[in-house]
């Protein structure tokens, strides 16, 4: 079995595998920074793809023609193949043959429609094929060994966010991996976790990051390296904010928080498993890996510069007793139940005597579920297409430098963190 503390689990993103320079980019660094290690490497999919898959499902599952994007898909990952293997290399094998299960998969929802409780679990089906492809490139850029990992990270069937069964996931993965590392480097998927009856689960948009968490867990891990386009873990998105500043270090819980209300570098679900087993995580750039990037681990550290955070795509849903009567703990009982059961996470919420409004991520099919469960029950108003915005350890320069111009339609704030809801403006720069 594996000895604690004797092995390095990299994830590599989907940007630090966009193309055919990228995946000799990443050969490169695994070869300078983790030679004489044992090395799990947990890959994304490749740039945009995950996108793309959401707009090939997306176009079967309604009965439309996805075979102009597919044929995309297709040709693009054929293409780095070709680039890094030569032509012979793609004319048949593993790459091939997951192509192929893709558009078996996309033809298994004709004719439509598909009945519209199936959506997420075709959903996952579908999106976990851009991990397939990308860590089936990879491992044969790294003369790797290519696991699946549906089989081990054991989950339920909550589609699109499956949570972990624990015990059988950690004995899955302590008695595979030992004999498989002490091989070689092994590439994995993250973002995949299967079902009991062999079925693929996702683990949430962005989950790579919790998948090699997960394996650094079960597997007592020296360390986790997430490698990414920027300098390490930053105090704000540097697409949108100027004057950045890096966090050298920074605390298991102020990076949960942070995660929390939506910091885009770590995955919420990540710094658990690895706090349980005090496995440090390391953000470093895979454009300068000599760098040296941010420490996440516990101890004290200096007082960190204000935090700024951006959620775009909020939708405000206000709903008020049509009685006038005051919103009761039984009033909220009904509004959780019914957004817990459409799956609409609440990002930011509020009450007033004849009113409760909830800040949540938009979609459209999910509040339109729940509005037809509470309109019969509830006055209900809703506004899409605004911003969330989160300020830890605020001071009064960051409130104003995020405030002014701004209409604020709700505001909250505590000891260290303020946060506000507001109407999308036009990008005309960094904030």
């Amino acid at each position: 079995m594996q000895e604690p503390h004797s092995l390095q689990v990299y994830k590599f993103g989907g940007a630090s595998v966009k193309d055919t320079a990228a995946i000799r980019n990443l050969c490169r660094i695994v070869r300078e920074h983790a030679a004489q290690q044992q090395l799990l490497i947990v890959v994304s999919a490749m740039g945009k793809t995950t996108n793309a898959l959401e707009e090939i499902f997306q176009l079967a599952f309604t009965g439309q023609d996805c075979g102009p994007k597919l044929d995309a898909l297709r040709s693009f990952h054929l293409g780095v193949a070709q680039e890094l293997f030569g032509q012979e290399s793609t004319e048949t094998g593993q790459l091939q043959d997951l192509l192929a299960q893709l558009e078996q998969q996309l033809a298994s929802l004709q004719p439509p429609p598909a009945p519209a409780d199936t959506y997420d679990q075709h959903y996952d089906q579908i999106i976990s094929f851009g991990e397939l492809l990308a860590t089936c490139i990879v491992a044969r850029a790294l003369d790797a060994q290519w696991l699946d990992c549906r089989p081990l990270l054991r989950t339920d069937h909550t589609w699109r966010e499956g949570r972990i069964d624990w015990p059988t996931t950690e004995w899955n993965v302590r008695d595979q991996l030992p004999t498989l590392l002490q091989r070689g480097p092994v590439v994995t998927q993250g973002f995949l976790g299967g079902t009991p009856n062999g079925l693929t689960t996702t683990l949430g948009r962005e989950g790579s990051d919790y998948t090699a968490a997960i394996f650094a867990y079960c597997l007592q891990a020296q360390a986790v390296t997430i490698w990414k386009d920027v300098a390490g873990l930053l105090n704000a998105d540097p697409k949108f904010f100027a004057d950045t500043v890096r966090f050298p270090q920074i605390s298991y819980q102020e990076t949960i928080e942070m995660a929390y209300y939506g910091a885009s570098v770590i995955h919420p679900k990540t710094i658990k498993p690895l706090a349980v087993r005090q496995i440090p995580l390391l953000v470093k750039s895979f454009l300068d890996p000599t760098a040296e990037g941010t420490r996440i681990g516990e101890g004290r550290h200096e007082p960190l510069a204000p935090a700024f955070i951006r959620k775009d795509g909020q939708c405000l849903i206000s709903f008020e007793s049509r009685d006038l009567t005051f919103i009761s703990e039984e009033n909220l009982e009904v509004i959780f139940g019914a957004l817990a059961q459409v799956r609409l996470k609440i990002n930011m919420m509020q009450n007033s005597a004849i009113s409760f409004s909830v800040c949540t991520d938009f979609s459209a099919y999910r509040l339109e579920k729940l509005l037809s469960q509470l309109r019969d029950q509830f006055t209900i108003h809703y506004n899409t297409e605004l911003e969330l915005y989160t300020i830890k350890n605020y001071d009064p320069a960051s409130l104003q430098r995020l405030t002014t111009g701004r209409e604020l339609l709700l505001e909250q704030r505590s000891r260290q963190t303020f946060q506000f809801v507001c109407r999308a403006l036009p990008v005309t720069g960094l904030l």
